[in-house]
Order: structure tokens, then sequence, then C-alpha cells
């Protein structure tokens, strides 16, 4: 019967979307399937975590005991550290969305979508308030968009997916760009496409924020996205185009924000991570802008004085030791 039940639901997500009978069969389906995924992830995700295969049960009555302590403590033990990890992830997020202005709804992955569409299964759907074409964040930066909602759960797409268009904005300059997702084939991985109608903005360790859409949806303002590690040029082309590396973990998603109320004001480039600091620079002896002469020795004009005469210490220095 699972199986019948997976074959239908295939069939009926590769056909026309705009028939009623498809999309109440859909949202049937979702609220069915999302709310066995919530039973099943609320059970054995604390416990899989710390270990895949479990244990055996088998020798003597103390040993099966001592075996089921064990057990019970290693997971009391991996609740333990994942309600920290939980706890620390939740933290950067409330942040994030506190420099940003965002009204946030936390949410926790349930599922991850198989195949060639990256997208993800939270535990909040319609009634939490949760509607379609919601912006996605985690405590790094954009995640991604809601796609669909059920009743208990709600479907994100990831903004790496090939079908993700984002706008964004390059900081400092403001210049208005979009990137696209590559799609879990390609060579790529994790990296977004940028295109940019004026390329010479582009320069590796450049920074992107999303630039916002028509009424915050599906993405509101200064969202962190990614920055530049790649920058392609290519003769004749229209657009610009660099690999953005996202802010954002797309494979070690955990607790996430679906923002349910865009900010007041746009918050441009508050929310963005300090920019990494350039290295120090040494200066030579002798340079640009140095007081010595060409030999290394104290040019007269710098010091105010004339230099030694043969045999004789320079002026303020100790003159030669004889043993």
């Amino acid at each position: 019967m699972a199986l019948v039940a997976a074959l239908a639901l295939i069939a009926i997500d590769y056909q026309n979307g705009s028939s009623s009978v498809i999309t109440t069969l859909r949202k049937t389906a979702g609220t069915v399937l999302g709310g066995a995924e919530r039973a099943v992830a609320s059970v054995t995700k604390p416990v899989g975590r710390f270990f895949g295969a479990g244990a055996s049960g088998t020798g003597n009555g103390s040993q099966a005991a001592m075996r089921q302590q064990l057990i019970r403590m290693r997971a009391e033990l991996s609740a333990a550290t994942l309600d920290q990890s939980q706890y620390r992830e939740l933290s950067r997020l409330l942040q994030l969305a506190g420099r940003g202005g965002y009204r946030v709804m936390p949410a926790s992955v349930i599922a991850f979508g198989q195949g060639y569409q990256q997208t993800l299964t939270l535990d909040v759907g319609r009634a939490d308030g949760i509607r379609p074409q919601q912006t996605v964040v985690d405590g790094n930066g954009l995640v991604g968009q809601v796609l669909s909602v059920s009743g208990r759960t709600c479907t994100v797409l990831v903004a790496s997916d090939a079908r993700s268009v984002v706008g964004v904005r390059l900081a400092p300059g403001g210049q208005i760009g979009w990137v696209t997702g590559q799609g879990r084939g390609s060579s790529g991985g994790s990296l977004l496409t940028l295109q940019v109608l004026d390329s010479t903005a582009l320069k590796v360790g450049t920074q992107l924020v999303t630039a916002g859409s028509v009424r915050e949806r599906p993405f509101v303002p200064g969202v962190p996205v990614g920055e530049i590690v790649s920058v392609r040029k290519k003769a004749g082309a229209l657009t610009g185009q660099a690999l953005v590396r996202p802010f954002a973990q797309f494979t070690r998603l955990d607790v996430v924000g679906i923002v349910v109320s865009p900010p007041r004001l746009d918050p441009r480039y508050s929310v963005l991570p300090p920019p990494p600091r350039p290295a120090p620079s040494s200066v030579r002896s002798g340079g640009a802008g140095s007081r010595h002469g060409r030999a290394g020795q104290p040019s007269p004009s710098a010091s105010g004085s004339v230099p030694p005469r043969p045999g004789q210490a320079a002026a303020g220095s100790p003159g030669p030791r004889h043993r």
C-alpha cells in the first residue's frame, strides 16, 4: 500500500498543478504524510544522531540490563548535546532576526528532499501561520523560500536548487543582480551562480544580500546570501558572472526560521558578517616612505646631522669597545 501511494504521489506531482482535484490530493497527502514525518522524527532523531546501528541484546540478564542502561544513558547524553546545539543555532537565528528587524517562526528540519530536488520539510505549517512564498533563514543567512504548506508541515525550496532565483544587491555599491542554484548533480556543489549587468563590480570577497521582492514575497530585503569566490570573464557576454559561496550550510541545517513579518525599514547591509581582515604587510627597509638611504644608513636630511668620519662613532651611539 505504501508503494502504491508513493507511485500515485509521483504521478500526481508531475501532472499539471492547476487542477483543483490534484491540488486537493496534494494537500491531503502532505497533511497525512507530514504528520507521520513529525511523529517519526520526534522519536528517532535524538537517538539516531548518537549511534546509527544500535546495540544488540545478547547475553545473560545482567549484561542485557547493563546494555539497556548504557543505551539509555547515551540517549540522554545525545539529547542533552542536541539541545545545546539547537540552543546555539536558535541564538544565532534570533540575533540575525534582531539585527534585520525580522519576525521569525523557529522550526526544525524533519526531512530532506530526495533526487535532484533540493527541498526541506519543516515541522510547522498552516496551523502555525505559515504561508507559501515566505523567506526561510538560519543563523548565517538565506536558506530558501516556502514552496508549499500543509496543516502541520511545510516544504522549503533551498536556494541551491536549480529552480531557485533570488534577486541580490552587492555590498557596498548596491549593484543589482540575481543568483541561481546549480542543483544537486552539478560539479559546483552548493555554490550559487551570480549574474550582474555591471561586470566591473565583480570582485572576489564581495558580499551579497537579498534585494527584496514585490510586497516582500518571496524574499525580504537585507538577508545575507554569500560572498563571491570566483569571477567568470566571457568575451562578448552581456552580463558578468561569478560563483558565490552561500553563508548558510545547506547540508547541515537543523534549526531555521520562517520570516512571518518583514522589517519596517530595509536593513541594507547591517546584517552582513564583518569581512575578513587583510593580512598585515611588512615594510621593507629602504622602501618608499622610509627614512633610510640606499645602503640602509641614515640620510643626512632625515637625521639632521652629517655622517660620521672614518674612525669616529656616530652621534648618540657608543664608540667601539675593545676587549
